[in-house]
């Protein structure tokens, strides 16, 4: 009797634990500020961070002070080798020479793609036809130290595709 009790209290005890999902978002590099060489972002509630190598960086920022008032141009993709599932993110924006948020509803100024070669769409907020929104927020723009950072969310969809949400987005750079 005294083995059968044992035995219910253990598999009582183990029929409690469950495995929590890890939470997502705690799956992102940290918000800095500090030229970490950092990106990360949720998309469609998944954590995305830069990921494989195609012979090029996975992630890089280039910025010109002298062309259309500053123009800031982030380009980030993760592959997976053993799949050919390739994805890519590029934000761009023109006339940025400060803190402060740029909307991606002026596509004349700021705007957001994502190509995603699994299910065939590419979505650019510039396209026609392109439902989008969002903004991109420069949290540190530094020249002299070479560092610039911020913080991201936008909405894109058009018929055909699924709606792409990227949230919580955060990059930190060195130039």
């Amino acid at each position: 009797m005294k083995h059968a009790t044992l035995l219910l209290a253990a598999l009582l005890g183990l029929s409690q634990c469950r495995k929590k999902d890890p939470d997502p978002l705690s799956q992102l590099p940290p918000a800095t500020q500090t030229g970490a060489n950092t990106f990360g972002c949720l998309l469609n509630g998944q954590a995305w961070t830069p990921q494989g190598n195609s012979g090029t960086s996975n992630y890089s920022v280039a910025y010109c002070c002298t062309a259309d008032g500053g123009v800031l141009d982030i380009a980030v993709y993760r592959i997976n080798s053993a799949t050919q599932d390739y994805q890519h993110i590029i934000l761009f924006s023109r006339q940025l020479n400060k803190t402060g948020a740029y909307n991606f509803t002026n596509t004349n100024q700021t705007s957001a793609s994502i190509n995603d070669r699994k299910n065939g769409c590419y979505l650019d907020s510039q396209d026609v036809g392109v439902f989008h929104k969002g903004q991109l927020v420069i949290t540190r723009f530094d020249l002299q130290a070479g560092i610039i950072a911020g913080t991201f969310d936008f909405v894109l969809a058009k018929p055909g595709c699924d709606t792409v949400r990227v949230t919580k987005g955060r990059f930190d750079k060195k130039l």
